[in-house]
């Protein structure tokens, strides 16, 4: 790692900030929101001046619907649409097969989506400085050292630890000497948005003699088009210029786009790379950084969020004091596998979708096994990340490890007790903190849940329903939930539905690390007051 022979950092010196986060994209930003919801002083670098105003991605899958609404955030985007049904490497397939499944939201640019995660992240105190390119780092005992290039000369600048979300060139995972294996790129998706020409849309694209080409409204007279051409090669690593894409398009299609006014082009390719390690020392890699593959289904920035999401809450843990031992490192033994599954299906699509007729057979068989749900649903849920499931501990509940359903609660005990309200599962999940869900267990179960829990307050919000919810959170009395909305411990009515009520502060213990001695005596009555 450049500059490790310095050796140990002054740990004297002040801070310049807890985390400094590298990239101020959709994963840097969602991350920053997250540790600011933690308390953590946080710092964003991007090399760029400004945001980009061209946008990659088009949306965002179901799996990050759910995330931005645990947060809140979704009012923010106005009317989101989703988009019922898609395909798995071009063999269409309704997503509704599961609960809350669609093919993501529609329509949403990235530059929008970087827009409200700015405004969240800032509203929240994070400090966003643009213009400010790392070139150095050097990582100590004591915290962390970056080198920037700004606008007024070289600085230095400390923290705690650095959190490289600069994208698939990423400096901050060169510098630590992170290794980036994978597959080189074989194939090129060219892409381009055009005004002036009217084209139907091909939302899942449409396979034709020698490639593919998709088109995709982005609103009055703007399209995007997207050609795939097998065998096409070209010089240099720019994006193509408008008259190469529509060449390729008419020898594909026909069709003749050259009179199309182009506002932006660009390419993408199939390369699968993963980082060996998602964490050296106190530097941490999520998003682009971590992993790259063929853009399909929008896994991507899909992926970049949910690694946010996951780290951030236990860098705050770790930052205010109280992370159990290893709590930093299920960051790597949670996230690779999850992105190791989305490289593994983007390449297996890859095939289906833009192979020539030797495909044919293996397009046959996979038709075949979509008739059964089954099939269906497991590939729903591997391309939304609707079905991830963490190993949170011993127990054989089917949620457990798995994500909060947004189930309607009734009979929600207010903190002032004097009345009883509703209010949906993910809106205890705005504050970033943990939540121990109490659902009609029933006064004297209720109470001891909160005895359990009352030493964990500062870190957990305890909230009481009167009643049972429906759903797939019926029969359970308790569950407990991660900030991030995964479920790590279920109390069921169910006698064989270990750990039980009985393995609530050793669960609270494993992910919410030991409570502070003045949180020890914490009265009962405190934990049972639920937070609207």
């Amino acid at each position: 790692m450049q500059g490790s022979s310095t050796g140990h950092l002054d740990v004297a010196r002040s801070l310049d900030a807890d985390v400094i986060v590298v990239g101020a994209g959709p994963t840097g930003l969602m991350l920053a929101g997250e540790l600011r919801l933690a308390g953590v002083r946080t710092l964003v670098l991007d090399r760029l001046a400004e945001p980009m105003r061209q946008s990659r991605a088009l949306g965002f899958s179901a799996r990050t619907i759910e995330e931005f609404d645990q947060r809140g955030l979704l009012p923010r985007f106005g009317d989101v649409q989703t988009i019922p049904v898609g395909h798995f490497g071009g063999l269409p397939i309704d997503y509704r097969v599961v609960e809350g499944g669609s093919y993501g939201a529609r329509g949403i640019p990235q530059s929008r989506t970087e827009e409200v995660l700015a405004g969240w992240a800032a509203g929240l105190g994070a400090e966003i400085r643009r213009d400010h390119e790392v070139t150095g780092l050097t990582d100590g005992d004591g915290g962390v050292e970056v080198d920037v290039a700004t606008p007024h000369g070289r600085e230095r600048l400390r923290a705690r630890y650095v959190a490289g979300c600069d994208g698939a060139r990423s400096t901050v995972r060169k510098l630590a000497g992170i290794g980036f294996p994978g597959t080189d790129p074989a194939i090129e998706l060219w892409f381009a948005d055009v005004t002036g020409c009217p084209l139907r849309p091909r939302f899942t694209g449409e396979r034709v003699p020698g490639g593919m080409v998709m088109v995709l409204p982005l609103g009055p007279d703007v399209n995007r088009v997207i050609v795939y051409e097998r065998g096409m090669a070209r010089q240099g690593d720019g994006a193509p210029e408008f008259a190469e894409i529509a060449a390729a398009w008419k020898r594909l299609t026909g069709e003749d786009i050259g009179g199309a006014r182009p506002l932006w082009t660009s390419f993408t390719t199939d390369a699968s790379r993963q980082a060996e390690h998602y964490r050296r020392g106190r530097v941490f890699l999520l998003g682009d950084a971590a992993h790259i593959h063929l853009p399909i289904g929008a896994q991507g920035m899909s992926a970049g969020i949910g690694d946010a999401m996951n780290l951030g809450w236990k860098l705050g843990a770790d930052i205010n004091g109280y992370a159990p031992a290893g709590l930093l490192d299920t960051y790597h033994a949670e996230r690779h596998p999850v992105a190791a599954r989305i490289l593994a299906n983007t390449l297996a699509q890859r095939m289906l979708y833009l192979g020539g007729d030797e495909m044919d057979p293996s397009r046959a068989i996979m038709s075949q096994l979509l008739a059964y749900e089954e099939v269906q649903r497991l590939l729903v849920g591997m391309v939304t990340g609707l079905d991830i499931r963490y190993d949170v501990g011993p127990g054989g509940h089917p949620l457990l490890g798995r994500r909060l359903p947004d189930t309607e609660l009734a009979g929600v005990r207010p903190a002032n007790g004097s009345a009883d309200g509703a209010a949906r599962a993910f809106r205890f999940l705005h504050a970033g903190r943990g939540v121990l869900l109490s659902l009609g267990a029933g006064e004297e179960r209720a109470a001891r849940l909160a005895r359990d829990a009352a030493p964990w307050t500062d870190r957990i919000d305890v909230i009481t329903t009167a009643s049972r919810p429906a759903g797939a959170l019926a029969g359970v009395e308790a569950v407990l939930v991660r900030p991030d909305g995964y479920i790590a411990w279920i109390g069921a009515d169910d006698s064989s539905a270990e750990p039980g009520p009985d393995g609530l502060p050793d669960a609270l213990a494993r992910w919410f690390g030991r409570p502070h001695d003045s949180h020890r005596a914490a009265a009962p009555a405190a934990a049972a007051a639920a937070r609207p």
